[in-house]
C-alpha cells in the first residue's frame, strides 16, 4: 500500500496533491543572517554564476534551479544554508530573540539550530541537543561554517532531558521538530513511501508524545514551545498534541504561517481530539510546491503571558 492513499480524504484536491508528491523538489538555501544579507547573496549567486530564484514569501530564501546548494562558494564562506523552504517554517513560529535561551530538542544536522541563532542575532543561548552522536557531527560542522557562537551541543534523550549541564534550569522557547515517519519528504527521499509502516508510525509517536511533554516542562510559565513533523500522520501530529494538552499544563494557540495551510483535524480513523488542534498548521505539497509538513504552537502555563520576554542572569557551562 502507497502510504499516501490514507490521506486523501484529508486534502481538498487528490490528483494535485499526488501529481506534487511525484514531482522533484525544488532545492532551496537560505541566507545566514550572522554573515551575509540576501541582496549581498543575490550578489554573490551574480558573481558565481549560480541561478536562482527569489522565494516570494521570504526574502532570505532561494530556490536554485540547478540544485547542489553547497557547491558555490558563498555557501563555503557561510552566506548560505541547504534548507527546505517549509522546513523554515517553525523557526518562525517559535520567534526566538535576542537573549533567551532556546532548547531545540531534536537538532541535528542543525539547520533549524542555526536558523534560531540567526534569529536570535548569535546572542542568548541555544541548547542544540540530539541523541543522535553520529549525527551531531554534523551539527556541529554546520554552526562553525556558519559562524554561530551562541550554540551548545548536548547528547541526551530528549524525552529524559536534564537541565544539571546548564546554569538554569528553564527555557524561555523550545522546539520540537520531531523524528518521524517523513512521508512529506517523499519528493527527495521517494525511498520512504516504501519503508513507511503503521507500526513504526505507531512508534514513533509514543517517542514524539515523550519528547513534546518533556519540552513543556522545560520551558517557563509563558514561555512557547513549537511542535513540527514531515509527515502527513495524524497519529504523530494532532494526536501527540491531543496527548500532551490532556498530560501537561500548556495550550495551543493561534499563530499566522506565510504559506497557504489547512487546520488540524479533531477526528482520524475513528479517534477524536481536542477541538484546539485546529490552530495547527498542515502544509500539503501542492499548496504552495513544497514538501509537506505541521506545524503546532503551544503556549506553557495556561494563559500565562505571551511568550514574549528574556530571562534573566544565567550563562551556559560550556
Amino acid at each position: 500500500m502507497n502510504p499516501l492513499d490514507r490521506y486523501e480524504p484529508l486534502v481538498d484536491d487528490v490528483d494535485a496533491f499526488r501529481a506534487a508528491c511525484d514531482r522533484p523538489l525544488p532545492s532551496v538555501v537560505r541566507t545566514n543572517g550572522i554573515a551575509a544579507t540576501p541582496a549581498r547573496v543575490r550578489e554573490a549567486f551574480d558573481e558565481a554564476g549560480v541561478a536562482y530564484e527569489p522565494v516570494d514569501w521570504h526574502d532570505g530564501l532561494f530556490r536554485l534551479p540547478d540544485g547542489n546548494p553547497g557547491g558555490n562558494w558563498p555557501y563555503v564562506h557561510g552566506w548560505t544554508h541547504g534548507q527546505e523552504e517549509v522546513s523554515v517554517l517553525p523557526g518562525l513560529a517559535l520567534d526566538p530573540q535576542p537573549g533567551e535561551r532556546v532548547w531545540d530538542a531534536c537538532a541535528a544536522p542543525g539547520s533549524k539550530t542555526t536558523q534560531i541563532a540567526d534569529a536570535m542575532d548569535d546572542e542568548g543561548t541555544v541548547v542544540a541537543n540530539d541523541n543522535n552522536l553520529g549525527r551531531l557531527s554534523a551539527l556541529r560542522h554546520n554552526a562553525e561554517r556558519l559562524g554561530i557562537t551562541n550554540a551548545v551541543v548536548t547528547n541526551q534523550d530528549a524525552r529524559n532531558f536534564s537541565t544539571k549541564p546548564l546554569a538554569f534550569d528553564e527555557f524561555d522557547r523550545a522546539l520540537v521538530d520531531a523524528p518521524c515517519s517523513c512521508e512529506g519528504t517523499c519528493r527527495k527521499n521517494p525511498d520512504v513511501l516504501d519503508q513507511w509502516t503503521l507500526d513504526h508510525v505507531h512508534a514513533v509517536a509514543g517517542i514524539q508524545k515523550g519528547v513534546l511533554a518533556r519540552a513543556v516542562q522545560a520551558t517557563r510559565p509563558g514561555g512557547v514551545v513549537v511542535y513540527s513533523t514531515c509527515t502527513f500522520a495524524p497519529e504523530e501530529n494532532e494526536a501527540v498534541l491531543d496527548h500532551v494538552l490532556a498530560s501537561e499544563d500548556c495550550e495551543l494557540v493561534d499563530f499566522d504561517l506565510p504559506l497557504d495551510t489547512d487546520p488540524g483535524v479533531t477526528e482520524w480513523d475513528g479517534e477524536t481530539y481536542d477541538e484546539s488542534v485546529t490552530r495547527a498548521k498542515r502544509i500539503y505539497p501542492h499548496r504552495n510546491d513544497t514538501g509537506g509538513f505541521f506545524c503546532a504552537k503551544l503556549r506553557v502555563g495556561g494563559a500565562a503571558g505571551d511568550g514574549g520576554g528574556v530571562a534573566d542572569g544565567g550563562e551556559v557551562d560550556a
